[in-house]
């Protein structure tokens, strides 16, 4: 995926082990349920958004959209957190999620 942050790609280079014994891990949660992909991915974004985390909001858009969602469900998977997490940091996370998409889609044209 070229969308990653780069210091995600950085970490993956300097650190090569940690980041395989990571990526291993996100593969056996990934592979321990029924959930498919999509899914997993809108999950995770969700959890990204309440956490504020800019980066991983970014990262999930990024992945849900390679996963198949659209961006009508990316925005449902945000917006559903208001009354968890609030407005100002739904509403921050939707901003971050957009940009996203928008990268997504500049990168396509």
């Amino acid at each position: 995926m070229t969308n990653l942050p780069k210091t995600y790609q950085r970490f993956r280079e300097t650190h090569r082990k940690v980041w395989r014994a990571y990526d291993r891990l996100g593969a056996a949660a990934a592979e321990s349920g029924p959930l498919d992909e999509k899914t997993r991915e809108l999950i995770k974004l969700g959890m990204a958004a309440a956490l504020r985390g800019e980066s991983a909001v970014k990262s999930h858009t990024h992945r849900a959209l390679a996963a198949g969602a659209s961006s009508d469900e990316i925005t449902h998977a945000i917006l559903l957190g208001v009354t968890t997490i609030g407005f100002p940091a739904m509403m921050t996370a939707l901003s971050w999620a957009q940009e996203a998409m928008q990268a997504d889609a500049d990168s396509e044209g």
